[in-house]
C-alpha cells in the first residue's frame, strides 16, 4: 500500500506543476496590462509623456513662478510669505482667488501662521480673505468627499455649523476690501452646502459679477451650484453655462462651462453623446478660447484638460495629444479628478490611447 501511495505521489507531481503553470499564466494575463495597453504606454513614453506614477495629483498645472517656494515657506510658519503672495497678485482677481484658496487650504490643516499674521496686522484684508476661505475649506473637509448616504450625522453637523460660521468671516473680508470678489466666491460654497434658495444665489452672483464679470473660479463654482447633484438641474446648469460662455470675451476660458455642464450630467457608458456636432463645436470654441488666453492664466490648464479629454473621445487624436503635452505631469482637474486615487491612471489611459493612434499614423 505504501509503495502504491509513493507511485501515485510521484505521478501527481507533474500534474501539480502543470496546473500551477496554468494558474500562473492565467494570473499574469488577467492582472498584467494588455498588449494594447503596453503599446499605448510605450507610444506615450516615446512622445515624452510621463507615466502615472510621475503625475502631480495636487494641481491642474504648474503654479505661477515663485508660488511653490512661497507656499513651502508658509508651511514652515512664515506668514509674511503668504502676505507677499497676495500682495503680488494685486487686483488680478483670478490669481488672487487661487492664491487665497491655496493659502486657505494650508490654514485649514494648520493655522498657527495665519493666527500670527492676524495678530500682527488685525485689519489686513489679505489675512481676512485667507481666513474666510480657510473656514469654508475646513467645513468641506469636515464633511468629507463621500456621497450623503455615506456621510455621518456628526460630519454633517460639523459641516453645517462651520459653514454657518464662515459667513461672518466672509462678511468681514468683504468689508475690509469692498472691490474684491474673492470673499463672495467663497460664499458660493456656503450657498451650495447650506442650500441657499435660488433668489439668494442670484443676489450673491450679482455681487460677484459687479466686481469681476468673467471670473473663472466664480463661474466654475456657480455652475456647481446649478448642477442637478446640488441645487439646480441639468437644464439650469446648461443654461447658465451657455449664457456665460456666450457673453464672455475670447481668452476668458469660459467656453469650458458647457463642457463641464455636459460632463457633470453625462451618465452614458459610451462616447456617442460626446461626438455630436454640438459637442464638436463646443470643443472648437474651447480651442479658440485657449489660443487667445494669456499663457500665464493660472486656470488655463483646467480648460486644456477637458479639451484633451473630449478631443480624444472625438477621435481627434493629434489635437488631443497636443493638449495633453501642454498639461502633462499634472492631473488634478476635471475629468480625472472624480476618479480619486485613480485619477492619474485614468488620465494616462485616455492620453495613451490617443498617443497610440498618433504613433500608428506616423
Amino acid at each position: 500500500m505504501t509503495v502504491v501511495l509513493w507511485i501515485l505521489a510521484i505521478l501527481a507531481v507533474p500534474t501539480l506543476i502543470f496546473f500551477g503553470w496554468l494558474a500562473w499564466v492565467f494570473l499574469r494575463e488577467f492582472f498584467s496590462p494588455s498588449h494594447d495597453e503596453e503599446a499605448a504606454a510605450e507610444a506615450a513614453g516615446k512622445l515624452g509623456l510621463l507615466p502615472a506614477a510621475r503625475q502631480n495629483t495636487e494641481h491642474a498645472g504648474p503654479l505661477p513662478a515663485g508660488w511653490e517656494a512661497a507656499l513651502a515657506a508658509v508651511r514652515g510658519g512664515d506668514w509674511q510669505a503668504a502676505a507677499g503672495l497676495l500682495r503680488e497678485a494685486g487686483d488680478d482677481w483670478d490669481r488672487r482667488s487661487l492664491a487665497a484658496y491655496l493659502l486657505g487650504d494650508l490654514a485649514a490643516e494648520e493655522d498657527d501662521w495665519l493666527l500670527a499674521w492676524e495678530a500682527a496686522r488685525p485689519e489686513d484684508p489679505d489675512a481676512a480673505v485667507v481666513r474666510a476661505r480657510s473656514t469654508v475649506i475646513l467645513a468641506w473637509k469636515l464633511r468629507g468627499g463621500k456621497r450623503a448616504k455615506y456621510t455621518t450625522s456628526e460630519q454633517f453637523e460639523g459641516f453645517h455649523r462651520t459653514l454657518a460660521g464662515a459667513r461672518e468671516d466672509i462678511a468681514r473680508a468683504a468689508a475690509l476690501n469692498p472691490a474684491d470678489p474673492t470673499p463672495f466666491i467663497a460664499e458660493i460654497w456656503v450657498a451650495l452646502g447650506l442650500g441657499y434658495p435660488h433668489a439668494e444665489m442670484d443676489r450673491l452672483w450679482a455681487e460677484i459679477t459687479a466686481r469681476a464679470p468673467h471670473h473663472y473660479e466664480a463661474h466654475f463654482s456657480a455652475l456647481q451650484y446649478w448642477c442637478a447633484k446640488w441645487r439646480g438641474s441639468e437644464e439650469l446648469a446648461m443654461e447658465f453655462a451657455e449664457q456665460a460662455a456666450a457673453k464672455a470675451p475670447l481668452g476668458s476660458l469660459l467656453t469650458v462651462l458647457p463642457l463641464i455642464a455636459h460632463f457633470e450630467h453625462d451618465d452614458s457608458d459610451d462616447a456617442e453623446g460626446d461626438r455630436t456636432p454640438q459637442m464638436v463645436a463646443r470643443v472648437d470654441a474651447g480651442l479658440a478660447d485657449a489660443a487667445a488666453a494669456d499663457p500665464a492664466h493660472p486656470r488655463l490648464p483646467e480648460l486644456r484638460h477637458l479639451l484633451a479629454y473630449y478631443l480624444s473621445l472625438q477621435d481627434r487624436d493629434e489635437m488631443a495629444v497636443e493638449q495633453f503635452r501642454l498639461v502633462d505631469g499634472y492631473v488634478n482637474a476635471l475629468p480625472w479628478r472624480y476618479r480619486g486615487d485613480g485619477m492619474a491612471a485614468y488620465y494616462c489611459t485616455i492620453r495613451d490611447s490617443s498617443a497610440l493612434v498618433v504613433a500608428a499614423a506616423d
